[in-house]
């Protein structure tokens, strides 16, 4: 189908303060023309019509989940887990709830932090293509509505066996050898060119399946260095530091150029060392990258020793700028946890501290990792709930005000006020996302479908914070549809996607089944 610009007059009011008009276009799509009928509107929302101008507010609905992308809770795997893993998490049990509890109906993404030889065994072999484990995760998270994301480790150190495939080091790429008790397993050196080229060919394979934004929420897009954290690096020659990063970094970019790339904000980046002072080469390389438009992360979340003062400054820098996606530090089952600062004795203990400074840095996303993730559930389900609450992103109109009658060819005047009820922001403004998600309007028809749709693409959504309100108008132009009754409908829209509903909003009214916020009859005439 064809589509027709249509402009009107948008005036912009942020928190109360007035803001200049300003002239835009609006997209309409055209659909089949059928005449609807009117429908009364649900609880979570109330209606009313005054002056030929119907009004709705909308409730926010604290405990509905959003499966939203870079939002929500993330739950951990690998290529080795149990066999009972889904079945494991598909029904914890939770203190004062009756029956199983689901973890993905808390979690909208699966991540797999996973090894380079598990992904590619033999050179041009797939693990995505084959009726192997990671096959088999990927199709259970899929069937559960989930997401995906991947860490690619190539980094043997501390593993049980060789992360990188043994066909590149038959190819002569130089590399390293370490144990983990009494095996010796082999890793190669980030600035070997056989590696280099042998790694490439892999991310080519591997973007090319996996580089949908609608299966894929992100990437962690340097794996390389100590169980892929990008610390601790062996080169041939240190001084390629640099240049290995950025080599990897461009790598990223333009293989993924739909898809959120994420890199740990370590203040020894691409370092040979893995801890102490701020190195101070650290920040222009994690500059470079971010400034590329990729997104935050940190694996040390609630660890007081290293989440500490300088990187939190990194996350201040770059709050409401880039998404910030946590991972807890402590192993509760092994690691010393009483040795943090803040005194930790319990599980309960560290995931607190991790949702303090997933609060304080306004994050994204939570983890599910393997190991830690029954104490959520199990003794911190509280936490839990009040990230769903008040984590993340959360929008939803406040009102709507539309007109109950308007004619074919006219404009309609609608106003309306949005919130962010989520502590984080919704990074619209992503390079891989090109602007695609945008505030529409649509004339919905009796079965709920939209007949047009009209997406204003100068509403700067990155910009709501939390629990600030901002008012709009979009006018749009109505198009030669059928006479006839409709209702409007209200959505965030991919307009990559036919411009259909993709960002679920934090209310419980009446959404149709295709996603759109009904608002309430309108008489085209």
């Amino acid at each position: 189908m064809g589509q027709k610009q249509v402009f009107g007059r948008r005036s912009v009011l942020g928190m109360g303060a007035a803001g200049a008009l300003a002239v835009t276009a609006s997209v309409v799509l055209p659909r089949a023309a059928h005449a609807a009928t009117g429908s009364a509107a649900p609880a979570h929302s109330s209606t009313s019509t005054s002056g030929g101008t119907l009004t709705t507010t909308f409730d926010h609905d604290p405990d509905r989940f959003l499966r939203n992308p870079l939002n929500g809770f993330v739950l951990y795997s690998t290529a080795t887990v149990a066999d009972d893993y889904w079945e494991h998490y598909d029904s914890m049990q939770v203190p004062g709830i009756d029956g199983a509890v689901k973890v993905s109906d808390y979690a909208p993404t699966l991540y797999m932090r996973i090894a380079w030889s598990a992904l590619e065994p033999e050179e041009g072999a797939y693990a995505w293509d084959a009726d192997t484990k990671v096959a088999s995760m990927i199709a259970e998270a899929r069937r559960r509505d989930m997401r995906l994301a991947f860490r690619i480790v190539v980094d043997s150190r501390d593993k049980p066996v060789g992360f990188t495939p043994d066909y590149v080091r038959d190819a002569g790429a130089e590399g390293y050898e370490s144990q983990t008790g009494d095996v010796t397993l082999w890793s190669p050196y980030p600035d070997d060119p056989v590696f280099q080229e042998k790694y490439a060919a892999f991310l080519t394979a591997f973007a090319a399946r996996f580089g949908d934004p609608e299966e894929m929420d992100f990437v962690d897009g340097y794996g390389l260095g100590l169980w892929g954290e990008g610390h601790t690096m062996k080169y041939r020659d240190p001084a390629n530091r640099e240049a290995v990063f950025r080599w990897n970094v461009d790598l990223f970019t333009r293989l993924f150029p739909d898809v959120p790339i994420a890199l740990n904000y370590h203040r020894t980046i691409g370092s040979e060392v893995g801890w102490g002072s701020a190195d101070p080469q650290s920040r222009a390389l994690l500059d470079y990258a971010y400034g590329l438009g990729w997104i935050l992360r940190h694996d040390a979340f609630g660890m007081t020793t290293y989440y500490g003062q300088w990187e939190r400054e990194v996350a201040g820098a770059y709050l409401f700028k880039r998404p910030i996606l946590m991972e807890g530090g402590w192993v509760t089952a092994s690691h010393s946890i009483s040795d943090d600062p803040r005194g930790y004795e319990t599980a309960a203990d560290v995931r607190q501290g991790e949702f303090d400074d997933s609060q304080q840095a306004h994050v994204n996303a939570m983890d599910f990792r393997v190991g830690e993730t029954d104490s959520w559930f199990e003794e911190c389900f509280d936490l839990v709930k009040e990230f769903n609450a008040e984590g993340g992103y959360r929008l939803l109109p406040q009102s709507v005000q539309a007109p109950s009658k308007v004619a074919r060819g006219g404009s309609a005047t609608i106003a309306h006020t949005w919130v962010n009820r989520g502590w984080a922001y919704f990074p619209s403004d992503l390079a891989p996302w090109h602007g695609k998600y945008q505030v529409a309007f649509a004339l919905l028809d009796g079965a709920g479908e939209p007949v047009e749709v009209y997406a204003d693409d100068g509403i700067p959504t990155h910009t709501w914070r939390e629990r600030r309100t901002y008012d709009y108008t979009t006018t749009p132009t109505i198009g030669q549809v059928a006479r006839g009754r409709y209702r409007w409908g209200v959505a965030i829209v991919d307009t990559t996607r036919d411009s259909a509903p993709a960002i679920e909003l934090a209310t419980s009214a009446e959404t149709t089944e295709s996603g759109w916020l009904v608002v309430g009859g309108v008489t085209v005439s």
